[in-house]
């Protein structure tokens, strides 16, 4: 039954016998016709006042049935269970009904106008059961209902039919009773509790936090909760739109008509809500808002945890049920190094291409075991939030707090994240808090403003992707996005998200000309509240969740974007405070050099080492990712030159130099095997390259076989990871031998043993090449060469123990003579 307030400091059981015996009372008295004296209650003081009209309305609105005494000691009993609902504090009530003039209970036109419109901020206040003079006044708003009963312990009551869908009835009961409603339809009658007759189920620690911003675990407080309230099950409703006339909501469970379900407005925090009894887990559902004009929208949840599968675009009630079994993963993470000082070769997935057709958990049955055959520690996830359209890869989202539906459930994903844990993988994903979609059924002038974009169209609309940009200066939008953050982190367990497209937040004249954008305050083109968001979304996710990593994809030199959010640059501003930046420079110069014919390359040997110049400036992460194999940019083996031969030579040999050189490494699916084909998302990786039957498989999993050896070697050598950061773990041999496209260099772990990486990246072998090495390491030896038959090379090697010679070269003490072979790297070791 719908519960009451209990008086405070009363015992539940003495209020249960208390509201039997008001009960039994009243069905003695029968049900107290209704008069036309004035009613100091606020909804009733709109009653008319005239004797006469009151007369009339009496004599129309009396409740003619006679109330039935239910005698079966089955009802008795659930009468006295349900009475002892009684929850929360009220003063307590008169020991007689006070000799009042009764009122009329309908509900006054003014409100009845605004129910039907929508438009009500306060139904709570009009609808349900309240303590009137004369009684209890009952208001019910129920469209197409035929008839509608109230059962209150041994009171059956049939409420009089006001006309379009509102019922009323004035019981002479001394406080509002434990009820239910039973409400007649053609050929159904429906027992429900009333969900006018429930407390906030929101509380105002929560309203407090999310009118302050500051609400880290938004999605608790806001969205389709299904939960317990007052001792009855059912679902939270609860939305932030602050600029709306007033809010419903509707779905299946109400056939998509919420004009019987009207939210209240919780004070001036704009958050609105209601409490469905009933209602539960999988019901479909959206937000039905009356805009400040008058015209209404329905919007999917913007807090929604489920969707639909697009194009279908409601959102689902949804409580997740998953047992995680990671917590061992979890602790070591917690206790573990950080990421720009551990071993970090990242494998960068599509979910819906990498096996089309597979679902989550049907993921997670074969994407574990591969990426840790090939000893990747990490794998990348492109967006999984929810996307309307699929050929954006998941960069434009409309369901920032659900995993896309295409592939399952959001448990569904939490096993697939699971099962990674499980097999020692760390899992990050993209995350895209930069813009969003127009779509007129998500955020796009949510409540008829401009809400989650700016207010200025200059500064709202993106000029790149047709989307719009968050407002990061409304700080409910900051807590929006912060939460989210820490949503996929807590929630799902995510290892790090990979923020995109940070310099088209950063900067106000991203892609915009002149006279299409404003200055910020200091006269500079700098986005200042973006650069607050970031770093209160760095310092938010890094102090509750240790271990996690955030990643970011910035283009340009902004200083110190993997600085402390608390130490200030020279340009004035504290760090931005993620862990690793992406280094896009690297990235492009060292593939304009590869496409080169090597004849060429002598004159593009800067792009090589440049890099070098900057390494330390910023933690870094050298991806290959996506971006750089589609829209007519190949994949990663057909930009290199030569015949076939040579094409896998280039890229295994620039494999081996990407992972020699200071950085963590990232490389794009398909990639790890030189699919010749540039990526399609409708498509995925050409698996067939592998089959046995392919008369070039060999030659493909030669690529494969050698990306799984350098990850073997890369994470049991600290060199290659320990020091990334640090330029004492770098040193070059030779930097500027340009006309024998010979590049050598060092790396030092923390204990300073040495790695040496050479690249001879020419189409010839050099026998009895002379380099200068270190005079402490008396002997070297092979521990990787990127020529060896098995890859698929002409296996070229140094099969012995390379001792070095006291002659001096390229400014050392001593030198090795090796033999390189052509476009290829060799990794060598203290033997």
């Amino acid at each position: 039954m719908t519960p009451r307030p209990t008086p405070s400091g009363s015992d539940p059981k003495k209020s249960a016998a208390k509201a039997a015996k008001t009960v039994k009372k009243a069905a003695e008295k029968g049900v107290t016709k209704k008069t036309a004296a004035k009613n100091p209650d606020p909804v009733a003081e709109k009653a008319p006042a005239k004797k006469a009209v009151a007369k009339k309305a009496a004599e129309k609105n009396a409740v003619s049935k006679s109330v039935t005494k239910k005698t079966a000691a089955k009802t008795a009993k659930k009468g006295t269970a349900k009475a002892k609902k009684v929850a929360a504090p009220v003063p307590a009530s008169p020991p007689e009904v006070p000799a009042a003039i009764p009122v009329s209970p309908e509900v006054p036109a003014a409100d009845r106008d605004r129910l039907l419109s929508g438009t009500h901020h306060d139904p709570h206040g009009v609808l349900g059961a309240h303590a009137v003079p004369g009684g209890v006044a009952f208001r019910v708003f129920r469209p197409y209902a035929r008839a509608v009963t109230v059962v209150a312990g041994d009171v059956r009551a049939e409420l009089h039919d006001d006309g379009g869908g509102f019922f009323s009835g004035l019981l002479a009961l001394l406080e509002v009773p434990p009820y239910q409603l039973l409400v007649e339809y053609e050929g159904t009658v429906q027992d429900t509790e009333d969900a006018y007759g429930f407390l906030p189920a929101l509380g105002d620690l929560d309203l407090h936090l999310i009118g302050e911003g500051r609400h880290e675990q938004l999605w608790t407080a806001l969205g389709a909760q299904p939960m317990t309230h007052q001792g009855v099950t059912g679902t939270r409703f609860t939305v932030w739109a602050p600029n709306a006339r007033g809010v419903r909501v509707a779905g299946t469970f109400n056939f998509w008509d919420g004009s019987a379900f009207a939210m209240r407005s919780l004070g001036s925090t704009g958050v609105w809500e209601l409490f469905v009894p009933g209602v539960g887990e999988g019901e479909l559902y959206k937000f039905e808002i009356t805009r400040p004009d008058g015209s209404k929208t329905q919007r999917a949840d913007p807090l929604a945890r489920r969707t639909e599968v697009p194009p279908n675009t409601s959102s689902i009630i949804h409580a997740s049920h998953h047992e995680w079994k990671d917590a061992e993963w979890l602790a070591r993470r917690a206790e573990g190094a950080p990421a720009h000082e551990a071993p970090f070769s990242v494998y960068e997935i599509h979910l819906p291409s990498w096996r089309p057709g597979l679902t989550y958990r049907q993921l997670a049955e074969q994407l574990p075991a591969y990426v840790k055959d090939l000893g990747f520690t990490h794998v990348e996830l492109m967006p999984v939030a929810e996307h309307p359209f699929g050929g954006s890869w998941g960069y434009q989202v409309t369901g920032f707090y659900a995993p896309t539906a295409r592939l399952g459930t959001p448990d569904d994903f939490k096993y697939l994240v699971d099962a990674l844990h499980q097999a020692g993988i760390g899992v990050l994903m993209d995350w895209v808090p930069a813009h969003f979609p127009r779509d007129d059924w998500a955020l796009a002038e949510f409540d008829g403003r401009t809400l989650y974009e700016h207010e200025d169209p200059l500064r709202a609309a993106h000029p790149d992707w047709g989307t719009l940009e968050f407002d990061y200066g409304r700080r409910e939008v900051r807590n929006f996005l912060v939460a989210n953050a820490v949503y996929w982190c807590e929630e799902f367990h995510i290892d790090g998200l990979r923020v995109d497209a940070v310099a088209s937040m950063l900067y106000l004249d991203y892609s915009r000309e002149p006279g299409q954008w404003v200055p910020n305050v200091h006269g500079g083109r700098e986005n200042l509240d973006a650069v607050d968001f970031l770093q209160e979304m760095n310092a938010t996710v890094y102090r509750r969740v240790p271990g996690v990593v955030t990643i970011a994809e910035e283009s340009t030199a902004w200083d110190g974007v993997t600085r402390a959010t608390h130490h200030m640059g020279p340009g004035g501003f504290g760090g931005l405070g993620f862990g690793l930046k992406w280094n896009m420079g690297w990235m492009h110069d060292s593939l304009d050099y590869m496409s080169h014919e090597p004849v060429h390359r002598k004159y593009h040997h800067h792009e090589m080492t440049f890099s070098m110049v900057y390494a330390y400036s910023e933690n870094y992460v050298l991806p290959i990712s996506h971006d750089e194999v589609v829209h007519g940019k190949g994949s990663l083996v057909s930009k290199m030159p030569g015949d076939w031969w040579q094409q896998r030579a280039n890229l295994r040999a620039y494999l081996a130099f990407m992972w020699a050189h200071p950085g963590k490494q990232l490389l794009f699916m398909g990639q790890e095997f030189a699919q010749g084909a540039e990526w399609s998302e409708a498509r995925g990786p050409d698996w067939w390259l592998l089959s046995p039957g392919y008369g070039a498989e060999a030659d493909h999993r030669g690529v494969r076989d050698l990306v799984r050896d350098l990850n073997v070697v890369y994470r049991h050598t600290p060199a290659l990871w320990q020091r990334d950061t640090d330029p004492s773990g770098f040193q070059w041999i030779v930097g500027d031998a340009s006309e024998d496209n010979v590049f050598a260099f060092l790396r030092y772990d923390a204990e300073g043993s040495p790695l040496l990486a050479v690249s001879n990246l020419s189409p010839v072998v050099r026998p009895n090449y002379r380099l200068g090495a270190p005079d402490d390491v008396p002997a070297w030896l092979e521990s990787l060469n990127t020529d060896l038959a098995k890859y698929g090379g002409g296996d070229v090697t140094n099969p012995d123990i390379v001792k070095p010679d006291p002659q001096a070269w390229h400014g050392r003490p001593a030198s090795i003579q090796l033999t390189l072979p052509p476009l290829g790297t060799v990794w060598l070791r203290p033997a």
